[in-house]
């Protein structure tokens, strides 16, 4: 036992847990772009749609949320480029 223990200043599994939930995580822009910047790739070389159903939907969802990393003007410019490479899948 230890002081902090005896006069309860120690941290209980729950102030930790609750301390880790409650932390904010910055994703690196630096990464967050070259991840997205792989998937356009992917998409942008291909003829006929890539991905089966449940794939194309979480690109869908995730793309657009992690872009949010992004400054707004770029981000803009990603996820337009890749909902018209999805659009141009789609209508071949």
């Amino acid at each position: 036992m230890t002081q902090n223990d005896l006069f309860g200043f120690g941290q209980t599994e729950l102030d930790l847990e609750i301390a880790r939930a409650n932390t904010v995580v910055h994703p690196s822009p630096v990464r967050v772009r070259a991840k997205l910047l792989k998937v356009l790739a992917e998409i942008r070389g291909a003829s006929e749609m890539p991905w089966d159903e449940d794939t194309l939907g979480y690109h869908q969802l995730v793309f657009p949320q992690m872009s949010r990393s992004l400054p707004a003007e770029e981000a803009a410019q990603l996820r337009f480029e890749f909902e018209e490479e999805v659009k141009r899948l789609l209508a071949a």
